[in-house]
């Protein structure tokens, strides 16, 4: 079939290919165009052939291009769109051969109104887009929240002792926090009608303690509750209640000593040769302090002492947590995390991960105090160069990375062991209704299982970051003596140590590998 014929050459349509016969010279290759124009179903594939043929009249056809459709559909890789291209006008009788071919092509889903005898020729236009899957939202975990036991400082730069509100009580089925669940998403469609399955939101576990606290679902929701009245605990990222004994006067030989498993209020003092120890806070609210107490240790929770301690060279304190002090003489203090003191320290033994003796006039005379990242206080030492010593402890990098990579090790087994217990539950909670007695059961034992390992994670994971925070900090340990270092001061980090022969004060850290004093 003839498509274009003109005194130099004809061109010609078989079988979808386009063959040229020319004959004779001067017809110019730019004119070409002109004619590819008006005939847009060409399309050339052969240029070096057109161009030699139309300098070399020939009458055997030679070929150089395709006769395109009148329209091309295109569905894009993801299935997620679709276009149309014209090659030709369209006439109204082309447009349900358009429609059938579209059913052809099995392009069904997220077709657009187009006006198929607007679009331009031989331009690609939009004529379908499929709905991409929305991914559900993750679920929301909110907790109580507890205000921070800090001392406050007031406007004269010294810390209130006084009013910190340290035990946060609560009554049975009190609100401890709660869980908003994870959407399922919505599901997307391709130009194909395909489903597209949407994932679905991440889920987060509500952690807490089993023993003191529940979960039940209300309004659509997972809310925690306390099993009992008691004082709220944040442990390591896990909430609960522990049992909270209330001493209305004295520890003494009214009550003997003190060893509970939850936290302690004590409104009066520890009489001397008296000890009290707790799993959770232990609070002395006495202004009169500890004198001559033997030993005061809460093996998870805080310490605060609203007086002082005197300890007469014999009292201990150990906290799991944290140490809240107005001040202390002669006694031994050991926090796993922080110690913070009020007024003073004198001849006492202070150990924590960091020491805070309020910056303005906050004294450590006498004794030591030895941390593992920094310490600070007003004042170190006195007038009669009394020997003390502020120290810290320098890392062992190497020790640090391996505990790191042990930790780190046994967290991993603990994802893929929790990922395998996720797939049960998750098979089973939709036959929970279907199951007996023993199955559900069973059901339970494995929620269970989960909310230990979970839990078990969640401290890994606490001690590989804190790890990971003390190998980052690693040779920046501080010592800040914010007003005065007298003569008879020890300041140490690590192997280095200056023992001071004139007053000093500032912030002192290994610079260039020695100690900047």
């Amino acid at each position: 079939m003839t498509i274009y014929r003109n005194d130099y050459l004809e061109l010609i349509n078989k079988n979808d290919h386009v063959y040229i016969k020319t004959f004779k010279e001067g017809f110019e290759l730019k004119s070409f165009d002109s004619i590819t124009r008006l005939y847009p179903r060409i399309k050339l594939t052969n240029f070096s052939a057109l161009k030699n043929a139309l300098a070399n009249p020939t009458e055997t056809p030679v070929e150089v291009g395709t006769w395109l459709p009148p329209f091309l559909l295109e569905v894009s890789r993801d299935k997620m769109s679709a276009m149309i291209t014209l090659y030709e006008l369209i006439s109204d009788d082309i447009i349900p051969v358009i429609e059938t071919a579209l059913k052809k092509e099995r392009i069904v889903f997220g077709l657009l109104d187009v006006d198929y005898t607007q679009l331009p020729i031989g331009k690609a236009q939009l004529i379908a887009v499929g709905k991409h899957p929305v991914r559900g939202d993750d679920a929301v975990v909110t907790y109580l929240e507890i205000p921070e036991r800090k001392p406050v400082i007031r406007e004269d730069g010294r810390a209130d002792y006084f009013e910190m509100n340290f035990i946060y009580e609560i009554k049975q089925g009190a609100w401890l926090g709660e869980k908003i669940p994870p959407t399922e998403g919505e599901d997307g469609t391709d130009v194909h009608g395909n489903k597209l399955p949407a994932l679905h939101g991440l889920d987060a576990p509500l952690l807490y303690d089993a023993k003191s606290a529940y979960e039940v679902e209300e309004d659509g929701k997972i809310v925690l509750r306390s099993r009992l009245d008691g004082a709220v605990e944040h442990t390591q990222g896990i909430v609960g209640v522990s049992s909270h004994l209330t001493i209305n006067g004295d520890i003494g030989f009214n009550t003997g000593n003190i060893d509970f498993d939850g936290s302690v209020t004590i409104t009066g003092t520890v009489s001397p040769g008296f000890s009290v120890i707790a799993t959770g806070d232990i609070a002395i609210e006495s202004l009169d302090g500890v004198s001559g107490a033997i030993k005061i240790a809460s093996r998870e929770g805080d310490i605060y002492i609203r007086g002082g301690i005197f300890g007469l060279g014999r009292t201990e304190v150990e906290a799991g947590n944290n140490v809240f002090v107005k001040h202390v003489n002669d006694a031994r203090i050991h926090a796993e995390n922080e110690i913070h003191i009020g007024f003073y320290s004198m001849g006492s033994d202070l150990n924590a991960h960091a020491i805070f003796v309020n910056p303005t006039k906050g004294k450590i005379i006498g004794g030591k105090a030895n941390a593992k990242s920094s310490i600070e206080a007003g004042f170190v030492g006195n007038t009669h160069e009394r020997r003390t010593e502020v120290s810290i402890e320098a890392v062992n990098k190497e020790e640090l990375m391996h505990t790191i990579q042990e930790k780190a090790g046994e967290l991993k087994e603990l994802q893929v062991q929790i990922e395998q217990i996720e797939v049960q539950v998750k098979r089973l909670a939709p036959l929970l209704n279907t199951l007996n007695q023993k199955q559900v059961a069973a059901y339970e034992e494995l929620k269970a299982a989960l909310r230990s390992q979970m839990e078990r994670a969640m401290h890994l994971d606490r001690e590989v970051k804190i790890a990971m925070s003390e190998l980052r900090h690693a040779g920046n340990e501080e010592i800040h003596i914010a007003r005065e270092a007298f003569p008879g001061t020890i300041i140490k980090i690590g192997s280095k140590s200056k023992a001071l022969t004139q007053p000093t004060n500032g912030r002192f850290k290994i610079e260039f590998g020695d100690l900047n004093v």
